[in-house]
């Protein structure tokens, strides 16, 4: 019974590690998460200017019309 009993509070333990070591991870994929996001923001609006800074120039080029 004893026995019983320590082997069930080594599991608790070993639980309880490895909680703390997934909230740890868990953590820090958000964080990962966070910055990547930023990162697709900020290449998402340089992505936008630049299309829009080739709109402008092809906008100013002279229309030739094919025969």
């Amino acid at each position: 019974m004893i026995s019983e009993f320590q082997q069930l509070a080594k599991k608790v333990d070993q639980l309880a590690e490895l909680s703390q070591t997934l909230r740890g991870e868990n953590a820090d994929l958000r964080l990962q998460v966070a910055e990547l996001n930023a990162a697709n923001s900020a290449l998402s609006k340089r992505l936008s200017e630049a299309h829009e800074r080739v709109t402008l120039v092809l906008e100013k080029l002279p229309f030739v019309e094919q025969e």
